[in-house]
């Protein structure tokens, strides 16, 4: 099948580079023109802007759109939006709100144009073990695809689903990511717990490669830890700063709308957020308080 990708980080790379492995012919475009190259070294051909990537393309037109997040995304819709013909289908397979996606889908019906949501999720790994793949549109667009998600996903028959309506791909992702904000919390502060306790000693490493195996935790998550804490094992080399991509953010924002209570991945997100105050102003403010109303002592700056 003849597919084009829109964006070649490391995911829109790695999903090129599988589609290639399964015998499709893809176009590739990228703002930076370096990156075009060596998937074109892997058989892809370059293409050098969204007009070109259109007209190599037979129609009905297949373009997939993997650029970051925000207003890089919108733009490079908008703008494909406007070179696409009736039947063709353009899917977004970044980290969209879906509520954009839900009117960009409706929109682009308006014009003939077919749009997918495709929640993509599966990260560096999925050129080798496949993606998992949270599909939104119409059931002819997603059978028109089908062929490109069974090659994507870990199987032709697992890892890949229609979920429901333009919209549909992008919210099931954002709630997947909301639920990895947890999971990835509740590891962190084990294994803090079973740092901290230093008079026995616990080997992090060994810990997590035992519960790798028949363990009720055994995860993905947990093969990931297993493998940074063999390599680093008092994790020395990161510093205790985490990002979120923003999807979190929003199904947190979701559930408040939609009254549905979400503590433990609210928490998670807000602990993501607190990693980042490097000046502690608020544990400040908590030691203050506590001087003032119990006379407990405070560390001055240099003790901390």
């Amino acid at each position: 099948m003849d597919l084009a990708i829109v964006g070649l980080g490391k995911m829109g790379a790695s999903i090129s580079l599988r589609l290639l492995r399964g015998g499709h012919r893809v176009v590739v475009y990228d703002v930076d023109a370096l990156s075009i190259e060596p998937l074109v070294k892997h058989g892809a051909e370059g293409a050098r802007s969204l007009e070109d990537v259109v007209s190599k393309l037979p129609p009905p037109a297949r373009v997939w759109v993997m650029v970051p997040s925000g207003d890089a995304t919108q733009q490079t819709l908008d703008t494909l939006a406007g070179l696409m013909k009736p039947g063709d289908i353009l899917v977004d397979g970044g980290n969209t709100h879906y509520k954009q996606s839900v009117a960009r889908g409706q929109a682009l019906a308006a014009q003939g144009v077919h749009f997918l949501d495709v929640g993509t999720s599966g990260g560096v790994w999925g050129l080798e073990n496949g993606y998992s793949l949270m599909i939104g549109g119409t059931d002819s667009a997603v059978g028109a695809l089908e062929p490109v998600f069974k090659t994507l996903a870990p199987a032709p028959d697992q890892g890949w689903g229609h979920v429901g309506p333009s919209g549909a791909g992008h919210f099931v992702k954002m709630v997947h990511n909301g639920i990895e904000y947890g999971a990835m919390q509740a590891f962190a502060e084990g294994f803090a717990l079973l740092h901290k306790k230093n008079d026995l000693t616990v080997d992090l490493s060994q810990v997590a490669q035992i519960w790798q195996h028949g363990s009720v935790v055994r995860s993905w998550l947990l093969d990931l830890a297993a493998a940074a804490l063999k390599d680093d094992p008092g994790l020395e080399k990161i510093a205790p700063h985490v990002a979120d991509s923003g999807e979190g953010r929003w199904m947190v924002a979701e559930a408040i709308e939609q009254d549905v209570a979400a503590p433990v991945i609210t928490l998670a997100l807000l602990q993501r957020i607190r990693s980042r105050e490097t000046l502690g102003f608020s544990d400040r403010l908590l030691a203050a308080l506590r001087q003032q109303f119990g006379g407990h002592a405070v560390k001055p700056p240099d003790m901390e």
